[in-house]
């Protein structure tokens, strides 16, 4: 190879930090030529003002200079003509029309709406921080904020205020934190504004929009934060994901398990799959021994045994196990209020421990082939 050749291929390697894909089969990158030591490089952005154009510009910089004997790199930044858009586009979709949703039942994606009976149990910080610890272990994980109403996933992920997802054209790429694609109504806000009075049809077009214009590219796993109760946004799920499975997630206390056994049964009745039950808030023992159990103990273990019992008309259900307890933690509550996941920063935490331990069982257990229809063909 020539010297021009290697510095075409260590730039044509660098990663977009939204698209998740190199820059060379994005085709990003145009001339490059070698004089002396001095490698010349052009690329183009997808749009003017990508929120990362610095950082691209950087890892070019970066990988063009690591090329034995390239002292000098100049780098010259274009963006793309609307045609060279479209065509980026259409390879990003791979086929799939417009503004068709990509999560359907033959998706290799594993969706996996975490729910809760009522607010106030922590199933938000659940869910952000069991998307970090997944995609700690390697995995591809975008999340969708469907909390409406109650959004917090940006505040918990430490996305700052103000941050929208990059349009091209009819794309729109969600911001990364922590290596998670996220999108939540927080971001489409006006400045000043943080109250959302919607009602059923505008909730079901923005869930909607969220699953169909949202360009998460390749998941492995796509987590859903799911409003509290059974309302019009877990009804629009239901019809939108059938085929989806439902973590419950419910703190000790026996009038917060009640509610929770509903919030399973009516995803049930939808056609989805329970896989389990993580208890919030449980007990924790302090340093001299001493255990609190301050919303008391056993209701995460009452709503699995309950989810567990044949259903309605004696229907047969799957086990439901209890898949986490997760103790009282200031370091996890901290950890929300920062926008720096405890799984992140303090790995060690009773409760962190506990979330990772549940990212591992989700990450090595299949999702079952159950209500799936399977391609047959009989000869």
């Amino acid at each position: 190879m020539t010297s021009a050749d290697q510095v075409r291929a260590a730039v044509g390697a660098v990663t977009d930090p939204e698209l998740r894909r190199p820059i060379g089969d994005l085709d990003m990158v145009r001339e490059i030529s070698v004089d002396g030591t001095t490698a010349h490089v052009s690329i183009v952005l997808t749009i003017v003002g990508c929120p990362m154009a610095q950082r691209i510009e950087q890892d070019v910089r970066d990988a063009a200079a690591s090329v034995p004997d390239i002292a000098d790199v100049q780098v010259d930044v274009g963006v793309m003509t609307p045609a060279e858009r479209r065509a980026l586009t259409e390879k990003l979709r791979d086929g799939r029309p417009v503004r068709q949703m990509p999560f359907g039942p033959d998706s290799l994606t594993r969706v996996i709406l975490v729910s809760s009976g009522k607010g106030g149990v922590g199933k938000s910080t659940v869910t952000a921080n069991l998307a970090v610890a997944l995609a700690q272990q390697g995995l591809r994980v975008g999340l969708v904020d469907a909390d409406v109403h109650g959004f917090s996933i940006p505040g918990l992920l430490g996305i700052a205020p103000g941050t929208q997802p990059t349009r091209i054209d009819d794309l729109m790429l969600p911001p990364v934190a922590h290596d998670v694609k996220t999108v939540s109504i927080g971001m489409f806000l006006r400045e000043g504004e943080s109250v959302v009075a919607w009602r059923g049809p505008m909730l079901h077009r923005t869930v909607q929009q969220f699953l169909t214009d949202v360009f998460f590219g390749d998941l492995d796993v796509l987590l859903i934060d799911m409003p509290p109760g059974t309302g019009d946004i877990a009804i629009s799920i239901g019809q939108i994901l059938p085929h989806a499975e439902v973590l419950v997630v419910t703190t000790p206390q026996q009038a917060a398990s009640e509610v929770a056994i509903r919030s399973g049964l009516v995803a049930r009745r939808t056609g989805q799959r329970v896989i389990g039950v993580v208890e919030n808030m449980a007990p924790y023992t302090l340093p001299d021994g001493t255990v609190i159990d301050l919303f008391g103990s056993g209701g995460g273990a009452e709503v699995a045994r309950v989810l567990s019992e044949p259903g309605e008309h004696g229907a047969p259900t799957e086990d439901v196990p209890l898949m986490a307890s997760i103790p009282l933690s200031p370091a996890l509550r901290q950890g929300g209020d920062s926008g720096h996941p405890v799984v992140l920063d303090q790995p060690e935490d009773a409760a962190a421990q506990a979330i990772i331990r549940l990212a591992d069982t989700i990450a090595h257990r299949g999702r079952g082939l159950s209500r799936r229809s399977l391609p047959m063909r009989l000869s």
